[in-house]
């Protein structure tokens, strides 16, 4: 439906459907079975991303100030938890990058304090979120990006983030389980999305 305006209403039709299964709880409360039941269809998983906060950028305090980007963004926290799961767990997470000279220190670095662990959805999640992050280099890093914005140093870059969708996939599964992932619908989704 589009208004005067021009702007197009944002939400989806509601659909009716016949109520000859409706339940008959309603019916013994209400006294009478409606002729029809809304049904609003559900907005199938969009594209997931994983986000973790390093452990300088958890001692700065810097985890609110991350969040309140991607969720101004629109994107939809579906689960996250703060961990320090020790070395084991991220030479696991930077496995591909064991053949480099800086692997040691890297994972004694992201072993030496608590990280965010967040997985974030939404259309294009993985490329939109390496954006808002900003190049690995800080330098390189555009002002507006979180990177850009508060790192200076590459040891200290604050934040990770998926780099493809297989990656996300890999990172998701390797930092939590099936049942810490919440499957729920944003009353922002229709403001949202077309």
């Amino acid at each position: 439906m589009v208004c005067k305006t021009g702007v197009k209403y944002p939400s989806e039709p509601i659909v009716f459907q016949s109520s000859a299964d409706s339940d008959p709880e309603v019916y013994r409360i209400r006294g009478f079975k409606p002729s029809k039941t809304a049904f609003v269809p559900k907005t199938p998983a969009r594209e997931r991303t994983y986000i973790m906060i390093k452990p300088d950028g958890v001692q700065r305090g810097l985890i609110g100030t991350i969040m309140e980007r991607f969720e101004t963004k629109g994107f939809k926290l579906v689960g996250m938890k703060l961990a320090q799961p020790g070395k084991a767990m991220f030479e696991k997470h930077y496995a591909d990058l064991s053949g480099k000279g800086f692997f040691k220190g890297l994972v004694e670095y992201a072993a030496s304090g608590p990280v965010c662990c967040m997985v974030w959805e939404g259309t294009n999640a993985v490329k939109t979120g390496r954006k808002m992050l900003g190049a690995t280099k800080p330098f390189d890093s555009e002002p507006g990006t979180i990177r850009g914005d508060f790192c200076i140093d590459v040891g200290r870059n604050v934040i990770h983030g998926s780099d493809s969708v297989e990656s996300a996939n890999h990172e998701i599964n390797l930092w939590f389980k099936p049942e810490e992932l919440v499957d729920w619908e944003s009353h922002s989704e229709s403001w949202v999305y077309e």
